[in-house]
């Protein structure tokens, strides 16, 4: 249990800091970058409070309607934002598979959900989910966080060269916006596998 319980808190910090440093990309971007960051920023947020340990915050079952609902109004954002680029861009497309992501995992963490039980959360998450849809979300996120993982690899070694305390503001640094997308597609890996 107890482990457990650190494991939710050092999810809970990852997400906060993610949704954080988001919040200071929103801060020096324009245009679809801002809206792109607004969104990470609600995600990491998003996923910080879900991952606050039960034993600590139990939330009520409206706590996990309001993240549904909330999810839920992301999901439509980013299907209106893919709407108006003609085509699914690959950013949308990814923060409306996101925000449907906690849609389920909202529904199937509250009490009488798809879980039927919210005791399971208490250590962990609730045990129960659709196996098929909790599988094809891990083996999206699988393959997301390896994508980019490999994309922030060339990004690195060329800022070792350019660094330093003159170089880009921290809020306009690419390599730092794709560790914190793989940030939280790890954190989404870790949630969907306590389902």
């Amino acid at each position: 249990m107890h482990g457990q319980v650190m494991s939710g808190w050092l999810l809970v910090a990852l997400c906060a800091a993610t949704g954080a440093y988001c919040l200071l990309r929103l801060r020096s971007g324009r245009g679809e970058h801002r809206e792109g960051a607004a969104g990470e920023a609600l995600m990491g947020f998003g996923m910080a409070a879900m991952a606050v340990p039960a034993a600590v915050l139990a939330p009520p079952v409206w706590g996990w309607m309001l993240y549904a609902a909330v999810f839920g109004g992301a999901a439509l954002w980013a299907l209106w934002q893919a709407r108006g680029s003609g085509a699914v861009h690959g950013h949308h497309a990814h923060h409306l598979v996101g925000s449907l992501a906690m849609v389920y995992m909202a529904l199937v963490m509250a009490p009488g959900g798809a879980s039927s039980a919210h005791a399971g959360h208490a250590a962990g998450y609730a045990a129960g989910g659709v196996p098929l849809l909790t599988g094809a979300l891990l083996l999206y996120y699988a393959a997301y966080v390896l994508r980019s993982g490999v994309r922030l690899m060339p990004v690195a070694a060329g800022t070792v060269e350019a660094g330093g305390a003159g170089g880009i503001a921290w809020g306009a640094r690419p390599e730092l916006a794709l560790a914190c997308r793989v940030s939280m597609g790890i954190g989404m890996i870790a949630m969907l596998l306590t389902l």
